[in-house]
């Protein structure tokens, strides 16, 4: 961890924040307190609706729409962010405070170049000129480990990958060298070894620049590596503080210590495959590209009835990209699509409503995948009207018995919108959403990615609960090995388009493994403050990158 400084930075008394609900203010956060030196980082961690990310706007001085500081004090540099003027806290943000958005893709503007939206706040707060804040912006991108990072930011948002995205977003808040840094969980969309670069060079220039982070994360072994301490919040209450080795080690609460304990589901091993059956799906020899450029290079593998495969790997390993090509959004160049052993028409357009219906998706971000002007029956309700003809009535008791079947009471969730739902709840949604086709194949693409541990290992024992009741058939797309150990039957590793192994689970993580498997499962971060600090020093501190690059 950096050296900490006894210079105070930020300083939060008292704080209290109302939501506005139904014409009343209920309490959000209740009487917190927090103080920060300048270039210490505090973690603050804490299951779905603790409070952490409201926090982190309030130290900012700010608070989304709906929401009201109502007690307390918010200091920044001496600063009373509360009682600031609008005109002062437009020079502090983006220059001396900047935040990372846990969405990136909802939070860029999808009609301007990566390079022209990190340009913006160096040259319009004064510190740099244009050409100046391109040479660094693309000098960051390099340090961040973006591909081709002298093109990569005249890219526009929907050209890069997720993981690409957050990188870029955290890019962005670093080129002003701001004093303070609010990373709301930064990198839930990055696969493990991209993940270890990301965090690495967060932790260096956080530490060069003598720069003050409040770190939010639901991830306990990512927090172990990041903070000087840690701060555990329960539905807008503070639970417990110390530095993060005495939190590791030696946790009082109870709340504290059933957070270290999560993640403790998994499935039971399955039968394997009769030799002969029939896949429900069938992927074979699919090569596709986007525009010129092959992506993926002659994949193949099958998915059996009841049965989930883990598809991992690094960002654009092809993961999604293989997905689309099932679904028939990128139809192959190359190759097949089988559905119970029959060739799928390999773009969607062609396909019937029967076959559209059996390939379902649940999407990594519930955040942008529900329209947020229609409510939970109406979001539900669509499918079930489009695939099952059903109406009126009919409609809205199918619609509650799904609602049912994800474990959310239909009177209080039907007419609600997606602003007034948690994050798991959200994802619940998702898959309610899916399961209204009445598909025998989902894809679930990094479903758990964006959640706390807690509601994540909910929703894996709820997609577990659902698959054996209705012989459901998953590919899951994941970069989370924990998830993978959870839930998967088979796995399949991809990198660079391609598949290097697949097989069962068990087998999947005895070695010896391909290089590239070896080196996700040894990227999978620990609960030891310096984990990081030895795998850098093992691969070689300065440039972990090649480093990682050379074990493949």
């Amino acid at each position: 961890m950096n050296t900490k400084s006894n210079e105070q930075l930020v300083k939060i008394r008292g704080l209290k924040i109302e939501g506005r609900s139904d014409e009343t203010w209920n309490p959000i956060i209740n009487g917190v307190d927090l103080d920060l030196n300048k270039g210490e980082v505090l973690g603050l961690i804490g299951e779905s609706g603790a409070g952490k990310s409201t926090i982190g706007l309030a130290s900012m001085g700010f608070c989304r729409d709906g929401v009201r500081i109502s007690e307390g004090t918010v200091e920044f540099d001496g600063i009373d962010l509360i009682k600031a003027s609008a005109a002062v806290k437009r020079s502090l943000l983006g220059k001396r405070i900047a935040y990372v958005a846990q969405s990136a893709a909802a939070s860029f503007n999808p009609a301007h170049k990566l390079i022209d939206q990190h340009t913006e706040a160096p040259t319009q707060h004064g510190v740099s000129g244009r050409k100046e804040s391109e040479e660094d912006g693309i000098e960051l991108y390099r340090r961040l480990r973006l591909p081709n990072p002298d093109e990569i930011g005249f890219r526009y948002p929907h050209q890069v990958s997720g993981g690409q995205l957050q990188r870029a977003m955290t890019a962005m808040a670093m080129a002003c060298r701001p004093d303070l840094i609010i990373f709301d969980e930064p990198t839930t969309a990055l696969d493990v070894t991209t993940q270890i670069e990301v965090l690495a060079a967060i932790r260096d220039i956080v530490e060069q620049f003598d720069t003050a982070a409040i770190y939010i994360t639901h991830d306990l072994a990512v927090v172990a590596q990041m903070a000087d301490k840690i701060k555990v919040l329960l539905k807008g209450d503070e639970v417990e503080e110390s530095d993060t080795r005495t939190m590791l080690a030696n946790p009082q609460e109870d709340y504290t210590k059933s957070l270290w304990a999560v993640r403790s589901f998994e499935r039971p091993k399955k039968p394997a495959v009769s030799t002969g059956a029939t896949p429900v799906v069938s992927v074979q020899g699919v090569t596709a590209a986007y525009g010129t450029v092959d992506v993926l290079h002659d994949v193949n593998f099958d998915m059996h009835e009841g049965r989930t495969v883990a598809v991992v790997g690094e960002s654009g390993s092809g993961k999604s990209t293989t997905a689309r090509c099932i679904t028939g959004l990128l139809p192959p160049r190359i190759g097949h699509i089988e559905f119970d052993g029959a060739q799928m028409p390999l773009d969607y357009r062609k396909r019937d409503k029967t076959q559209l219906r059996q390939a379902q998706m649940i999407y990594q971000m519930a955040d942008t995948a529900l329209n947020p002007r229609k409510t939970i029956g109406e979001l539900i309700g669509r499918p079930v009207e489009f695939y099952m003809g059903l109406k009126g009535a009919e409609k809205r008791k199918r619609v509650e018995f799904l609602l049912d079947e994800i474990e959310l009471e239909p009177s209080k969730f039907i007419d609600r919108l997606p602003s007034e739902l948690s994050g798991g709840q959200k994802q619940r949604i998702g898959i309610a959403r899916a399961l209204a086709a009445e598909p025998k194949f989902i894809i679930c693409d990094e479903v758990t990615s964006a959640l706390d541990q807690l509601v994540a290992e909910g929703i894996l024992k709820l997609l577990a609960k659902l698959q054996d009741e209705l012989k459901l058939t998953y590919m899951f797309i994941t970069h989370d090995l924990a998830t993978v150990r959870a839930i998967a039957d088979e796995v399949v590793v991809m990198k660079d388009g391609k598949v290097v192994e697949q097989g069962e689970k068990e087998d999947m993580f005895k070695p010896p493994h391909h290089p590239y498997t070896d080196l996700l499962l040894s990227s999978v971060p620990e609960m030891d403050p310096d984990w990081l600090s030895n795998l850098l020093e093992e691969r070689g501190v300065d440039n972990i990158g090649d480093a990682a690059v050379d074990k493949m």
